[in-house]
C-alpha cells in the first residue's frame, strides 16, 4: 500500500512533524499541510482495513474503534484524515508508544564487531548455561545480562580498535565502523536470545545418556541432528508465519517492550522533559541504574537476610500445624488466599515480569486463577474427592498410596517396560488437586486457543495471509519496507533442511519412534504456532505443548518411553522456537521495532542457533565424561541433571504407565476429559456475549488467558500468579491513569531494571553463597518459617498409618 504523504519518501531519520507524544493517548492535532496530504480514498480504505482487523484487539482502546467507524459514518473528509493519521504517523497502541520510536536512525546493524561479539557471546552463553542446567539449583544467564555487560564492552571497541578499512575479494570491511550502534547491539542480543539457553533437547538426552536413568548413548551424531532439527523447525516456522505474528501492529509481543526502552536508554542519555513525564526530568539511562542497583541490593534481603520475606504466610506461622489454615493460606502447598511476598522472583518466576503483560492478562489471569483454580480445589479438596484429602493442595509432586513420592522404578520390568505386576502389587498414581487440573485446564486452553483465534480472528488470518506485506498501515511496517525483506523461500529451505535432519534422527537411530511419527509431533506444533502466537503476541501470556505431547504420544506409542520424550521435544521445541522459547517470532518483532534489516536478522538467528547446538552438545559429552557420578541423586558438587531426570521420570509415566490409565475410561482422573470440550466450548459462549448479545466488556475476556495461564500452576503456586496480577495492575492500570507521562516515560525501563538488578543479585549469591556452601544467618526468620506443615509439603487432612494404604483397592 502508497502512502501519499508529502515528503514520504524522505529520509527517515527524523521524526514526523505529527507523531503522537509518547505520554499522551488523546487524538493529536495534524497540521493543515499534513491533512490535505492525505488521499482520501487511500484513508477510506486504510480505515475499513483497519476496523476489519482490530474490531476484537483487546488491546486497542474503544475509543479508537469507535473514533474509526465515526469517520467512515460521516463521511467528512478531515475527520477521514485525522483518523487516518492517528494509526499511519504512529501505533494507535500506547504501550508500543511508550517503548519504540516511530522513526528509523539509519544506524549501521552488520558489522564485523557484531558478529564477533555476538559470537562469542554466544559460545559463552550457551555453553556456561548448559553447563549451569545441569546442577541442583540450577541458575542461568538471560539475554538481559548480555545486553548489559556488551554495551561496555562495544563502547570499549569502538575506542581502542583501529579503523583500518580492509578488502577481501572485493568485499571491504573494518574492525571500527564508528561508535558502537543501538542496531549493533540488538543484533548481539538476538544472536543471544536465540541460543543462549540451553536446547530443550538436552533434557531427553541427559535421561538417555544419563547412568541412573536410561544409560542409552546413541552417539554424537544422533545428538547433533536431534538438536539442530528440534531448534531450526520452530525459526523456519516463525519466519514463514511473519505475516500473521510480526508485522500486523495488533501483534505487539510486549516481553520485548523492556529490551526495546533498555536500548534506548543506554544509547540516548539525555533528560526527560519533565513537561511530559509528571516532573520527572531524570534520563532514562541514569534511572535505569538507580533501579537496577537498588533491586540489586534489595534482594540480598529476601534471598539471604530473612527468607521468609519470599512466603509470607504469617497466618501458617501463627498456626503452624493447622491443616486447614495451611492449606488455605500457605505460599508452598497452600492457595495463598492473602498473597503477600517481598520477593520480586516469586512474582515474576512463572509469568515473567508483570510491567511488560497488559491490563486485560492480568484480569483474565486473576479470573482463570480464582474460578478455575482456587475453587476448584477447594471443591475437590473438602469433599474428598480423587482421595485429594490425602495429599496436598498444590504440587507437582506425584504420591503412591502410601503418602509417598511415586517411585516409577517399581513398576518397570526388562528395558524399561511396565511389569502388571508389579504395578498390581505398588500403587496407583495420585495427583494433587492442581495438577490434576493442570492437566485439564491445559486440555482446555489448547482447544480454546483454536476455538477463540477461528472465532475473533479467522477473517483477518484470511486477510493476513492474501495480503502479506500490504495490510493495514502501520508505521513500523512502513519504515521496515526500505529494506530487502528475507524471502519466503529461505525459511522454506531452512524447514525442508531441519525436517530431513529430523527424519535422518528418527530413522537412522534407535529412536522408537518411526517417521510417521515425527511428522505427527510436527504436525501438531504446526496446527497450535499462529493461534498461541497470536495469544502471547497480545497478552504475554505462552501456552505450551508440555502437556499434551507427551498424553498424544502415550496414546499412540504405548509402552515406548524414548518414543514418547522425542516426540515432545520435537512437538514441545517446534512450537517453543516458534513463539518464546527460542523467542523466534517475538525476537522477529524486536528486530521490526527497532529496524533491523530481515536479511540481518535471518543470518544472525541461524548462524547463532546453529553454532551454540554444537557448543552445548560439546558441554553437555564433557560434563558426562568428566565429572564423577554426573547425575546421580548423591553427586558431591550437585551434578545432578534435575531436567534430565524430570524428563526421564515424565517419559516413564507417559510411556510406560501411560495416559490410558490415567485419564481413560474408568480411571481415576477420567472426568478431565471433559476440559476438551468445556476449552472448546468457553469462547463460543464469550463470542455469543459480546458479537450477538453486544456485552462490551466480554470483549476484554479471553478464555485461552484464563486457561492457559494457569499451565503454571503447578509448580508455580497461586502466590505468584496472584502478586503478578496485583503488580501489573498497580502499574499498568493505577499508576497509568492517574500518573500518565511517568508510566510512557519510566514503566518499561522500570521492569527492564527490576529484573536487571535480581538477575545479578541472584547470580552473586549463588557464586557468593549457593556454590561453595556458605551458611546463611541462622535466625527464626530463616529457620523457623519453614516449620509449618504447608513448608513441608504435608499439609493433608488424612494421614495414613504407618503400614497402611489408601486409594481404591484394585487398579
Amino acid at each position: 500500500m502508497r502512502f501519499p504523504f508529502k515528503g514520504a519518501e524522505a529520509s527517515s531519520t527524523t521524526t514526523s512533524e505529527s507523531s503522537v507524544s509518547p505520554v499522551q493517548d488523546t487524538t493529536p492535532t495534524f497540521p493543515d499541510e499534513k491533512l490535505r496530504s492525505v488521499d482520501v480514498a487511500t484513508a477510506i480504505s486504510d480505515l475499513d482495513k483497519i476496523q476489519r482487523s482490530h474490531q476484537w484487539d483487546p488491546n486497542l482502546p474503544k475509543e479508537k474503534l469507535e473514533a474509526v467507524k465515526a469517520a467512515l459514518e460521516h463521511g467528512d473528509d478531515k475527520e477521514i484524515a485525522e483518523t487516518d493519521l492517528l494509526f499511519t504517523e504512529d501505533s494507535p497502541y500506547e504501550e508500543v508508544r511508550a517503548a519504540v520510536r516511530n522513526v528509523d536512525g539509519g544506524e549501521v546493524a552488520c558489522t564485523v564487531r557484531a558478529w564477533i561479539l555476538g559470537m562469542i557471546f554466544v559460545t559463552i552463553g550457551s555453553g556456561l548455561n548448559m553447563l549451569l542446567s545441569m546442577r541442583s539449583p540450577a541458575i542461568n544467564f538471560p539475554a538481559l545480562v548480555v545486553v548489559l555487560v556488551v554495551y561496555p564492552i562495544g563502547c570499549l571497541w569502538a575506542k581502542v580498535m583501529p579503523t583500518k578499512v580492509f578488502n577481501t575479494f572485493g568485499l571491504q570491511w573494518t574492525l571500527n565502523p564508528g561508535p558502537f550502534t543501538i542496531k549493533e547491539h540488538v543484533v548481539i542480543t538476538l544472536m543471544s536470545n536465540v541460543s543462549i539457553g540451553y536446547a530443550y533437547s538436552t533434557d531427553a538426552l541427559l535421561a538417555l545418556q544419563g547412568k541412573p536413568f536410561y544409560n542409552l548413548n546413541l552417539g554424537w551424531g544422533f545428538a547433533l541432528i536431534f538438536t539442530l532439527s528440534s531448534q531450526l523447525i520452530g525459526i523456519a516456522l516463525s519466519g514463514m508465519f511473519r505475516r500473521f505474528l510480526v508485522w500486523p501492529s495488533a501483534t505487539m509481543w510486549p516481553t520485548q517492550f523492556a529490551y526495546t526502552s533498555l536500548f534506548y536508554a543506554l544509547h540516548d542519555k539525555s533528560k526527560s522533559d519533565g513537561a511530559t513525564s509528571n516532573g520527572w526530568v531524570i534520563s532514562r539511562y541514569r534511572y535505569f541504574f538507580f533501579v537496577t542497583g537498588g533491586m540489586f541490593c534489595y534482594y540480598w534481603i529476601p534471598g539471604v537476610l530473612w527468607q521468609g520475606l519470599s512466603v509470607f504466610a504469617f497466618i501458617t506461622w501463627i498456626k503452624p500445624d493447622n491443616v486447614i489454615i495451611n492449606q488455605l493460606f500457605g505460599g508452598y502447598t497452600g492457595l495463598s488466599l492473602i498473597p503477600i511476598t517481598f520477593d520480586w522472583t516469586y512474582v515474576s518466576a512463572y509469568l515473567q515480569d508483570p510491567l511488560l503483560a497488559p491490563t486485560q492478562s492480568h484480569i483474565n489471569t486473576l479470573i482463570g486463577l480464582f474460578l478455575f483454580m482456587i475453587i476448584t480445589t477447594i471443591g475437590i479438596t473438602y469433599s474428598g474427592a480423587l482421595y485429594s484429602d490425602y495429599l496436598p493442595m498444590v504440587t507437582s509432586q506425584t504420591y503412591d498410596n502410601t503418602q509417598k513420592a511415586y517411585n516409577v522404578s517399581k513398576i518397570l520390568g526388562d528395558s524399561f517396560t511396565l511389569d502388571l505386576d508389579k504395578y498390581r502389587n505398588y500403587s496407583p498414581l495420585f495427583l494433587s488437586p492442581t495438577l490434576a487440573l493442570n492437566y485439564g485446564l491445559s486440555f482446555a486452553a489448547l482447544t480454546a486457543s483454536l476455538v477463540h483465534v477461528g472465532l475473533f480472528h479467522g477473517k483477518e488470518i484470511w486477510y493476513r495471509f492474501k495480503t502479506a506485506r500490504n495490510q493495514e498501515p502501520d508505521i513500523h511496517l512502513k519504515l521496515m519496507k526500505k529494506y530487502n525483506e528475507a524471502p519466503e523461500w529461505w525459511y522454506l529451505v531452512l524447514l525442508a533442511l531441519s525436517l530431513a535432519l529430523g527424519i535422518a534422527t528418527v530413522e537412522g537411530y534407535d529412536s522408537q519412534l518411526p517417521w510417521w511419527g515425527f511428522f505427527i509431533s510436527v504436525i501438531l506444533a504446526m496446527l497450535f504456532v499462529i493461534p498461541t502466537c497470536m495469544i502471547i503476541a497480545i497478552s504475554n501470556i505462552q501456552l505450551s505443548l508440555n502437556v499434551i505431547s507427551p498424553f498424544l504420544a502415550g496414546l499412540i506409542f504405548p509402552g515406548r518411553p524414548i518414543a514418547v520424550m522425542v516426540f515432545k521435544v520435537f512437538s514441545t521445541i517446534t512450537l517453543g522456537q516458534a513463539q518464546t522459547y527460542g523467542i523466534q517470532s517475538s525476537d522477529l518483532k524486536l528486530a521490526h521495532y527497532m529496524k533491523v534489516p530481515p536479511r540481518v536478522t535471518f543470518w544472525c538467528q541461524v548462524v547463532a542457533s546453529i553454532w551454540a547446538v554444537f557448543v552445548q552438545i560439546a558441554v553437555m559429552n564433557w560434563t558426562l565424561g568428566v565429572i564423577p557420578d554426573v547425575c546421580s541423586s548423591s553427586q558431591p558438587s550437585h551434578f545432578t541433571c534435575p531436567n534430565g531426570r524430570a524428563f526421564f521420570s515424565a517419559s516413564i509415566v507417559w510411556g510406560v504407565l501411560g495416559p490410558e490409565r490415567m485419564f481413560g475410561p474408568g480411571s481415576m482422573y477420567v472426568n478431565f476429559s471433559w476440559f476438551w470440550l468445556i476449552g472448546a466450548g468457553f469462547p463460543v459462549i464469550l463470542w455469543f456475549l459480546s458479537r450477538k448479545m453486544k456485552i462490551g466488556f466480554v470483549r476484554h475476556l479471553h478464555a485461552p488467558i484464563m486457561f492457559g495461564a494457569m499451565g503454571w500452576l503447578p509448580p508455580a503456586t497461586p502466590l505468584s500468579f496472584s502478586t503478578w496480577a496485583i503488580f501489573g495492575l498497580i502499574f499498568n492500570h493505577g499508576i497509568r491513569k492517574r500518573f500518565n507521562g511517568w508510566w510512557c516515560t519510566y514503566n518499561y525501563v522500570t521492569a527492564a531494571a527490576l529484573d536487571a538488578g535480581l538477575i545479578l543479585s541472584t547470580i552473586v549469591i549463588f557464586f557468593a553463597i549457593t556454590l561453595p556452601g556458605v551458611t546463611i544467618p541462622q535466625w527464626w526468620g530463616n529457620v523457623d518459617i519453614y516449620n509449618t506443615v504447608d513448608a513441608s509439603s504435608k499439609a493433608w487432612l488424612k494421614t495414613v498409618p504407618e503400614g497402611e494404604t489408601f486409594g481404591p483397592a484394585t487398579w
